[in-house]
């Protein structure tokens, strides 16, 4: 079987009928990423794939190491001379889909900490012009250091502002060369946080008013909200994925179908890239805010309502969950019921909302998506306050009663954190007689340890004292008192708490079900 490479594109080798193949060119340096890993290769080098094969676009992407070691990748991707497969795959209106890609737009990937000369000439292309990076959420982050020569800075903003200095020496300050960040970390404001600490190196080493003035004007830093599930390499059917393409990929990349990227940052931006004309999900926009509401209250919130209650239940996976008939119309009763009510605004019309609603009970379905429900848990403090708390207030402000199915997935939170033992940095649960391992903040573990020993769960008194407990404790809900500020919320709570403690979840989401 041949090896991946671009001699393959040329030679009349026959690939198969359903491999959509990019631009068979080698393209002009035009993006830099930082970050070769699974996520930014089926995202973003997905999306400039398709609009240099539709003739939209021209430029290829240089891949950077934005950590030491961990050259497996790099030199496979290399081997391959950039070249590699995406199956994107999963539900769409109910059937199932599978697209094929053999992506063409990337040239190289370079490890700055063994070969920092062609990592500067990088910086001093005359036709780079875009920057993207997934450097996870701890990224973009502050720390103190000094400016270096020779070698690559610690931090990814320190790593950015070297590197502006660098370019902007080469083209003694020429306004037209500076270039445009797309920030792909799950974090608020990614962009506009990258900008501030890259000014404030440049500020603690002195590289003078002219450098500053050129990176906030000639450099432009988009924030961005990134949403699609990277499955990555399918190392249980590579060999058989091989064989169906006549030659072997050892850099296979796997996602669901969905994608949205939304970019925050100037009108023009949409000329240079036009990725929604490609018929790309990409959304240029002035304010990114609402598109995170919407993915964290109608995706994330979906997510966090009903997967706790599930797994007492029994399930496992998200597959279970949306199979077992029940569990599904107390998800389609949340979305379309409570959590879309409570959002729907001039920004998030109605339909919008609705359309990415249904679109997540197709990802919810995706048979080749294997997502735990106990990973899904972790930090459920957090993320109940986050996803599915603010939705509860909107809703009760909005109507002046509580929504059925959100405060009863409160009720179940409280009972899958029911456990009075703290091992290896996780309090202890019980499903039946088998253990799980309910992973948090230790504040919050403590707390849950503390109010749940000695608690006689068929005395009706103490579970609601213990409620009582929770919704009053400020600290979890960013200094929310739960048991004043929504009307009968713990009354209620209690009840649905009580009668899963003793009848079982599924009696229970049987009743707010009806």
């Amino acid at each position: 079987m041949e090896k991946l490479n671009r001699q393959l594109l040329s030679n009349g080798f026959k690939f198969n009928e359903d491999l959509t193949i990019g631009n068979r060119k080698v393209l002009p340096e035009k993006v830099l990423q930082f970050g070769e890993g699974n996520f930014l290769r089926a995202f973003v080098d997905y999306m400039f794939d398709e609009i240099n094969a539709q003739g939209l676009f021209e430029g290829g992407i240089t891949l950077v190491q934005p950590i030491p070691g961990g050259d497996f990748l790099r030199n496979i991707l290399n081997e391959q001379e950039g070249l590699y497969t995406l199956i994107a795959r999963g539900m769409e209106e109910g059937k199932e889909v599978s697209a094929k890609r053999l992506i063409t737009c990337v040239n190289k990937c370079i490890n700055p900490y063994v070969d920092f000369e062609t990592y500067n000439k990088c910086a001093k292309n005359p036709e780079l012009r875009y920057v993207v990076s997934n450097t996870t959420e701890a990224g973009i982050s502050w720390k103190e250091e000094n400016m270096v020569e020779g070698e690559p800075q610690d931090s990814f903003p320190a790593k950015v502002c070297n590197f502006l200095n660098v370019r902007f020496k080469e083209f003694n300050g020429d306004m037209s060369k500076g270039l445009i960040f797309i920030p792909c970390e799950l974090i608020d404001d990614n962009g506009k946080t990258l900008k501030k600490y890259v000014l404030q190196h440049a500020k603690n080493w002195n590289l003078g008013d002219e450098f500053i003035n050129w990176v906030e004007k000639a450099c432009v830093f988009t924030s961005t909200l990134v949403d699609r599930i990277v499955t990555g390499y399918p190392r249980e059917e590579a060999k058989e994925l091989c064989e169906e393409f006549g030659y072997e990929d050892n850099a296979i990349d796997t996602s669901e179908i969905f994608h949205t990227w939304v970019i925050e940052g100037p009108a023009e931006l949409e000329n240079e890239l036009p990725f929604p004309k490609a018929g790309l999900k990409v959304i240029y926009t002035q304010d990114v805010k609402p598109y995170k509401k919407r993915k964290v209250r109608i995706l994330n919130g979906a997510h966090t309502c009903s997967v706790l209650g599930a797994f007492l239940a029994g399930h496992n996976l998200v597959g279970e969950l949306m199979a077992d008939k029940l569990f599904y119309k107390y998800l389609e009763n949340a979305l379309n019921n409570e959590i879309i009510p409570a959002i729907t605004s001039e920004e998030l019309t109605y339909e919008d909302l609705k359309g990415f609603s249904d679109a997540v009970f197709d990802r919810f379905q995706n048979p080749f998506i294997k997502h735990k429900l106990l990973d899904i848990s972790l930090n459920s403090t957090s993320k109940f306050e986050a996803r599915v708390l603010h939705t509860i207030q909107e809703y009760f402000a909005q109507k002046n009663e509580l929504p059925k199915i959100l405060t009863f997935s409160f009720a179940a939170y409280l009972a899958f954190y029911r456990g009075t033992e703290i091992r290896e940095g996780a309090l202890i649960g019980h499903r039946g007689e088998e253990e799980y391992l309910i992973k948090d903040d230790m504040t919050a573990l403590e707390f849950y340890k503390n109010i749940w020993t000695g608690v006689d769960v068929s005395d009706k008194a103490q579970i609601d004292e213990l409620v009582k407990k929770v919704c009053g404790n400020k600290d979890l809900w960013l200094g929310a008192d739960l048991n004043t500020e929504l009307g009968n919320f713990p009354e209620v709570v209690s009840e649905h708490l009580f009668n899963i403690l003793n009848n079982g979840v599924v009696s229970e989401v049987e009743k707010v079900v009806e």
